[in-house]
Formats: C-alpha cells, structure tokens, sequence
C-alpha cells in the first residue's frame, strides 16, 4: 500500500533500461552493470499442478538462489508470508542471509517482518530503508519517499480502515492487537 513493490518495480525496470543505454528519468544515475534481474513479486498459484502460492514462492526463489550470482540483481518481495508467522519469518531471513553473505548479489528485499531490521549493522552491506508516512491519529498518509531506517510498525488496520473493512471489525482489530503487544 506504501508503494514498496512499485519502488521496486521501477527499479529493475531503470537497471534493464540502462543496460539498453537508453535514458533513465533521472537527472544523473550510476548504475553498474547487472547479468541479470530475477524478481519475485506478487502471489499468485496453480491449483491445475497442486501448488499452493506458497509453494510457487518457494519454487521461484529456489530458482533464484540456484541461478542468481554476484552480477545479478535480486528484486524480493515479502518472501515467506504464504505460511505461519515463525516459519516465513526463519525462511526470510535464511533467504536474506543467503543473498547477502553467499550470493552477494545486489538485492531490495522488501518484508513486513520487523525483527529482520536488525540485520542491518551484523551482515556487511545490509542496509534498512523504508517508505515514509505521516499519521494523524488514525488515519495514514504514504508519502512515497524513501528514507534511511526500518519502519517500526505496521499499518495493517488503518489500511483495513481506508479499504471500507466495517467500523466494528477495525475497532475489534484495535482491541486484539492491544492485547497481542
């Protein structure tokens, strides 16, 4: 809802369109040269072949991990949120390490998994950025810009709020997550 995945989008589509030597929409860009880009961006399954949209996740990150090198870029976006909470966090860090220490691949890794903030700092060259957003009181408003640092919270019921979710069912999410932290 931030715009994470448009950011990320964007990116790889200026990276491929650099490679091609065309223009950028940037007033100046230094952009190194990539073998290749491999995304993994939205969700979707195949219940035709019997796979979950977890397991098509997996499947095209398995692909990633095999085949990307320290050439490539990695667009990857919240990886693991198709199973339970500990498990997609444990497979998104493991995913994340992975990228950062063995493949050393330039990599955006976008994730609602707070405790993987803290990476930044232990593994050399993970850095944290965020999309900026101004609240008041209840109500958000995404500002579509990046800034240094991790976000510190979500904002899963103000955008329940904004899709029209009823009044009773935001107030019971507000009591519920009370209790949860």
């Amino acid at each position: 809802m931030a715009g994470k995945s448009t950011y990320m989008r964007q990116v790889a589509l200026i990276v491929l369109m650099a490679q091609m030597g065309s223009f950028v929409p940037a007033a100046s860009a230094r952009i190194g040269v990539v073998d290749r880009i491999f995304t993994r961006i939205g969700a979707s399954d195949d219940l035709s072949a019997g796979q979950s949209t977890f397991m098509v996740e997996m499947t095209e990150v398995a692909n990633i991990l095999r085949n990307a090198t320290n050439k490539s870029l990695l667009i990857l976006d919240e990886i693991g949120r198709g199973t339970s909470t500990f498990d997609g966090m444990s497979i998104a860090r493991a995913v994340l390490e992975y990228c950062a220490e063995k493949k050393r691949a330039k990599t955006l890794f976008a994730t609602h998994y707070h405790e993987l903030t803290e990476l930044e700092g232990k593994i050399p060259g993970v850095n944290n950025y965020c999309i900026a957003v101004k609240e008041k009181g209840d109500d958000i408003v995404f500002l579509r810009k990046i800034v240094k640092g991790g976000a510190d919270k979500s904002y899963g019921i103000q955008v329940a709020k904004l899709a029209g979710v009823p009044e009773s069912v935001i107030s019971r999410a507000k009591e519920l997550v009370e209790q949860l932290s």
